[in-house]
């Protein structure tokens, strides 16, 4: 323990004076401090030092202000509870702790104000550079952290690559946006570790007291939703909770409930779009496109529930329902038509993926050949070499696999030379796209690239007649889209079938 007095002015000069010269420490928020006429505590981070000092405050009397200034050790077990031992900043601890005792030091500290950080990016350089110089960068985001923030603000590692700084400050939420955008610069700024320049950035939240947030208790809570809000928005931004993304948040809590719980109540069902041969008009087969019907949200739409699932993980449990039901409402088809399957991504995580193919087509009878496989170039992005191996193992069993989405992406040539694919999809923001020579000239391209590597070409969403004649004329073996029919529920296609029997027919038929 330390204690000075300075007998000449509430405001401290001589103290100020000693501090810095001995400490050579910024000591700002210690000469606001050592104005009031009430007890303050503050936590100094030396500028040489990376130890915290804390300073009491208190008035006694006749103008004679008294400070008591304790290093706290690192070496002390009270330290190591409170501290990161990577970075040497705060943990979870110190920050509940500073939360739950706040107190406005001052009449002008109106308000408390949460910036919470994540990195953008980290985690490619784990991948790429390993673990150690991920450490190494945490510890260089930790300094440049540390520099765009006030010797008073608390600066915390939650975990992994997120950190949060605890700002205080009479002017909010002005003195925090001004923080983040600084914090978002110096992290857009490149870093040097053992000889190579790493890139990453930052997305930041923020939450503070009097401007959304009246509950202290709420703090980190409202952060971390206005930091989902600006990772949602793209990498660099910085977002202030708002109370509408509570509301979002409660709104997808609960969808997350009713999702877990619709396999169970079996509200998921398989709708069946066809697919012809252009040349002939015949039926080839049909895609299976999954369905949920909520009791009180009535159809909840794929584009609003399987990104969920995907993130959630119960995409696995879904994908192979998928599977398994429209292996086993195929083999009710009169005729030998294929069924395709989308699967995701994610689904290619599961390293049982290969074994559960081969046991859905086991336990539902269907002929391998019968079976196709539509996946988007995310299944070789997330881990080229597995899925690689799982693709050509699922070949070897006589599955079809289709490119979905094809010229969408950025890598599909090489996935083509590499991956065992037997079909291309054209997707159909090309077929409905404008109708000018270059897209044309598009289309025309992956047919031809289609025909070069013998693969068939299907193009998806095809509406009209013309644009079904200038695709037959260009080559494109198959077509599916609301020409040839909307998706139809599985009870149907037994009719559907029975009126495609005469294929000339189907060329013109229209199911609007």
């Amino acid at each position: 323990m330390i204690a000075f007095a300075d007998p000449e002015s509430a405001g401290g000069r001589s103290l100020l004076d000693h501090l810095g010269s001995r400490f050579n420490c910024s000591v700002t928020d210690l000469q606001q401090a050592l104005k009031l006429q009430v007890p303050a505590s503050l936590e100094l981070r030396l500028e040489r030092d990376s130890q915290p000092l804390k300073l009491q405050i208190a008035a006694a009397g006749s103008g004679l202000r008294i400070v008591v200034a304790e290093r706290q050790s690192a070496s002390t077990p009270q330290y190591a509870l409170e501290h990161d031992p990577l970075t040497g900043l705060g943990n979870r601890l110190l920050l509940d702790q500073v939360i739950t005792g706040w107190k406005p030091s001052a009449p002008d500290a109106l308000s408390l104000a949460v910036i919470m950080i994540d990195l953008d990016r980290f985690k490619q350089v784990n991948d790429t550079l390993g673990h150690g110089a991920g450490d190494t960068l945490l510890k260089l985001v930790a300094k440049r952290i540390k520099s765009a923030t006030r010797l008073s603000d608390t600066v915390v590692r939650m975990g992994g690559d997120e950190f949060v700084v605890l700002h205080t400050i009479g002017l909010q939420p002005i003195g925090a946006e001004s923080v983040a955008a600084r914090i978002v610069e110096l992290m857009s700024r490149p870093f040097l570790i053992d000889g190579q320049q790493v890139n990453i950035g930052a997305s930041v939240g923020i939450a503070a007291i009097n401007h959304g947030t009246d509950s202290i208790a709420d703090l980190l809570k409202h952060a971390d939703l206005a930091l989902y809000e600006a990772k949602a928005a793209g990498r660099g931004n910085v977002k202030f909770f708002e109370p509408l993304l509570a509301q979002r948040a409660m709104e997808r809590r609960n969808l997350e409930v009713d999702l877990r719980r619709a396999l169970g109540l079996k509200e998921f069902t398989l709708m069946y779009q066809p697919q012809v041969n252009m040349s002939t008009g015949a039926l080839q087969g049909f895609e299976a496109l999954i369905r949920w019907h909520n009791k009180t949200r009535g159809l909840v739409s794929p584009v609003d529930f399987i990104p969920l699932a995907e993130e959630l993980g119960e995409i696995h449990a879904i994908g192979e329902w998928t599977l398994r039901a429209a292996c086993k409402e195929a083999m009710s088809w009169d005729g030998d038509f294929t069924v395709a399957v989308n699967v995701s991504p994610i689904q290619f995580e599961n390293q049982r993926i290969v074994e559960i193919v081969r046991d859905t087509l086991s336990s539902t009878g269907l002929a391998p050949e019968r079976l196709e496989l539509e996946i988007t170039e995310g299944v070789m992005m997330k881990d080229y070499d597995t899925a690689q191996k799982h693709l050509w193992a699922i070949k070897d069993m006589g599955v079809g696999i289709a490119m979905d989405d094809f010229g969408t992406g950025y890598s599909s040539l090489s996935y083509l030379n590499s991956f065992p694919f037997s079909k291309i999809k054209i997707d159909q923001s090309f077929v409905r796209g404008e109708n000018s020579p270059k897209s044309r000239a598009l289309v025309q391209a992956i047919i031809s690239l289609g025909a070069s590597l013998k693969m068939t070409t299907i193009a998806e969403g095809v509406e009209t007649k013309e644009q079904f004649d200038e695709l037959a004329a260009g080559g494109c073996m198959s077509a599916q889209g609301y020409l040839i029919s909307r998706p139809i529920a599985a009870n149907t296609i037994a009719d559907f079938i029975t009126e495609l029997k005469n294929p000339a027919q189907s060329r013109g038929n229209q199911h609007d």
